[in-house]
């Protein structure tokens, strides 16, 4: 088996995508949380609120004929990467493009604006607006195959579009494909861009926030007053590498992937379950043959929904004890295929820092979530050498992940 390290990460964010940046915005207790009045042509559309990126545009540097198969979600997908290629110290590797390097990336759906134009056709029979690109833009391994090409990736392409696990199936299974030899490097996440549609998902199912009226008090992981998710949009990219051909390179190496859990419930569509869900923590235990006491800290998936953060905490509970916790999407709502990439570069990062963030707006716990030791306040300073990050998805997708700090063995 192969050791698999982390030489480069990325983020894009609704608070910042540097690290410095966003960790500020932890320390603030500052979520991205806002009213969207361009929804409001839905009457019945319960929720006004997401989290948006409001900052991020395609890159100057990004010829026309290089993006005209890319939506929103592809550029955003791809420029994480291009970053975390750089950090890595591999943009024009020739090993990006012999054939050792791959991709394992997801998003929920690719972008959705081409939908309109089908839509239409279908109703009007008409297909203008109907475009050679419009179905690559719209795929869902939109995002996996343009950052294939755009790089000229030679090696395995491994679309992972499973909803709130998209991103860290993303990570999971690039992990795989290094620990078993299938390939040296992978880059590796998950992306989604915001649409009115997945809020109206969500709606449609009573699971999302109608604080409207108080945007930044929502969402509440695990609190009394919860009431559903938000929203929220991003990135995020991790390229993990084999450990002897990093260092071989003199790679910097900001972490060890040593642990992937995932199954399914088998039982329900949207409802979680959460005997299944501490089956795959545990799974990601005996995968980095570590104990139990030696994770000291969880990322939480956290969304704010009633039965989902119930069954969460139970399922860490029972599979770690009252390991500190929190849920980072307090501040940037739910980013649904990005969400397990970007909570992976936070953790990375927080556990690099001995510094974790609090869970925002949870002021009383509720009574029937487990008595897990959630971190509120300011954060807390924690030296741990492992990190745990959960994800649960539509479908009874469940999914860990454990993160090693790098001592330079």
């Amino acid at each position: 088996m192969k050791r698999v390290v982390v030489t480069g990460m990325s983020a894009i964010t609704a608070l910042g995508d540097q690290w410095p940046v966003f960790k500020e915005a932890l320390q603030r207790g500052e979520n991205a949380v806002q009213v969207m009045s361009d929804w409001d042509f839905l009457p019945e559309l319960n929720t006004r609120l997401a989290a948006p990126v409001t900052h991020f545009t395609k890159p100057a540097h990004y010829k026309r004929k290089q993006v005209r198969s890319m939506g929103r979600v592809a550029i955003m997908s791809t420029r994480t990467t291009e970053l975390a290629l750089e950090q890595a110290g591999l943009l024009d590797n020739p090993s990006l493009t012999d054939g050792s390097t791959g991709v394992s990336f997801g998003s929920s759906t690719g972008s959705t604006q081409p939908l309109i134009a089908f839509s239409k056709m279908m109703e009007t029979g008409s297909m203008v607006g109907v475009t050679a690109t419009s179905y690559i833009q719209m795929m869902a391994h939109t995002a996996p195959v343009n950052v294939g090409v755009f790089f000229g990736i030679k090696g395995r392409v491994i679309t992972t579009s499973s909803a709130c696990t998209s991103g860290s199936q993303g990570i999971g299974y690039a992990y795989e494909a290094i620990k078993f030899g299938r390939q040296k490097i992978m880059v590796a996440g998950g992306a989604e861009e915001l649409c009115v549609t997945e809020a109206a998902v969500f709606d449609t199912l009573y699971a999302t926030s109608t604080k409207n009226n108080t945007a930044k008090l929502t969402p509440r992981p695990f609190d009394t007053e919860r009431d559903g998710l938000v929203i929220g949009e991003g990135a995020g990219t991790l390229i993990l590498e084999e450990y002897e051909h990093a260092k071989a390179r003199g790679a910097m190496i900001l972490a060890e992937v040593v642990g992937f859990g995932c199954n399914s419930d088998g039982q329900h569509v949207t409802q979680p379950t959460s005997a299944t869900m501490q089956v795959a923590i545990e799974m990601a235990l005996q995968d980095a043959n570590v104990s139990a006491d030696q994770i000291g800290y969880v990322n939480a998936h956290g969304t704010s929904t009633d039965r989902g953060d119930i069954a969460e905490s139970h399922a860490t509970f029972n599979a770690l004890g009252a390991k500190p916790i929190s849920s980072l999407k307090s501040y940037l709502g739910h980013t649904l295929g990005a969400c397990g990439a970007i909570e992976a570069w936070a953790s990375i990062n927080m556990m690099k820092d001995n510094w974790f963030a609090p869970t925002i707006n949870l002021i009383n716990v509720d009574s029937q979530c487990a008595p897990l030791d959630y971190i509120t306040g300011q954060g807390r300073e924690i030296h741990t050498d492992y990190v745990m990050s959960n994800n649960f998805a539509f479908g009874g997708i469940n999914t860990s992940l454990i993160f090693k700090r790098y001592q330079g063995e």
